[in-house]
């Protein structure tokens, strides 16, 4: 199983430790030698005070802060986990996408979600009651940009006449996508037109924080990756999407080596390919330290599950 990490540049209270480009650079390369498999960013251009202040955090934009780490990195993979979709004109995402692709040797991977949060809905002017729609297409449009020739696309309040995006993504046929939700329309949208299925753990009180579909532990993933495969056979998709979570341990749950392998074995036996990682630090050695400790009790025993 591939192992992502959570990298901490949401530490806004820190600054000094994790806002520079010392930062950057030492994390990424630190995370990059120890054989994390990406570095892992999120999606947050304008939440609540409310929502912020309830236990959520702050987030870098995705792309600034994954081209920052694709400069100080050769093999490290930059995941979003997730970029909200709806949340900017699906060109606009494709370019940027298209553009980090091409610039770091083919090293990005597209999580995409379609949001929860009303709020920042509002702040962006999208019509949050419409962001699945909208999602679908978005996707669709994203795809047509990504082959590199001209083509038409009509969309919802935009439209794309002879259009032609270059240089096309150096991962063919565009940088792989895994669909972030637990519910069974992100699982059929993961089906119908993506690479993969990213759902993530909700714990077992959802709170303010993860106002989305429950998965409490493996009995839940099992039924959405059964779902999943019901899905492929109706609609006759031979190479299901692969299943990348988004977390390893539930929200809240602190991580202990064995039980961390023992939860990917399971999870393996799934057939899940990959997870993300999540660590604390206060300062950027702590957290640097912690990362270490984690290779060497965790990340160096996965590959003989």
């Amino acid at each position: 199983m591939k192992i992502n990490v959570t990298l901490p540049f949401d530490q806004t209270a820190q600054a000094d430790e994790f806002l520079t480009q010392e930062a950057v650079a030492q994390i990424s390369r630190h995370v990059e030698k120890l054989g994390f498999n990406a570095g892992n960013v999120t999606d947050h251009p304008c939440p609540t005070a409310r929502w912020r202040d309830a236990g959520g955090h702050d987030a870098q934009d995705p792309f600034v802060m994954l081209s920052m780490v694709a400069a100080h990195t050769t093999t490290l993979r930059l995941q979003t986990g997730i970029l909200v979709a709806t949340y900017r004109n699906p060109f606009i995402t494709a370019r940027a996408a298209s553009t980090l692709d091409v610039f770091s040797g083919g090293r990005l991977t597209l999580g995409m979600g379609a949001g929860y949060m009303k709020g920042e809905y509002f702040a962006l002017g999208v019509d949050f009651e419409q962001r699945n729609d909208l999602f679908d297409e978005y996707l669709r449009a994203m795809k047509l940009a990504w082959t590199g020739e001209e083509f038409d696309f009509e969309g919802t309040g935009y439209s794309a006449r002879g259009s032609r995006m270059r240089p096309a993504p150096v991962q063919k046929p565009h940088p792989p996508v895994y669909v972030g939700g637990n519910a069974k329309r992100a699982i059929r949208r993961a089906v119908e037109l993506a690479d993969g299925w990213n759902p993530f753990f909700t714990g077992h009180a959802p709170t303010s924080t993860t106002r989305t579909r429950s998965m409490v532990g493996k009995e839940d993933l099992v039924a959405g990756i059964d779902y999943m495969h019901e899905h492929c056979e109706r609609i006759g998709r031979e190479d299901p999407p692969v299943v990348f979570l988004a977390s390893i341990m539930e929200p809240g749950e602190s991580w202990e080596a064995q039980a961390v392998l023992d939860r990917i074995g399971e999870y393996k036996a799934l057939g899940v390919v990959g997870a993300a990682s999540h660590f604390e630090g206060k300062t950027r050695s702590e957290w640097c330290d912690n990362a270490s400790r984690y290779a060497e009790e965790v990340l160096a025993k996965v590959a003989s599950l």
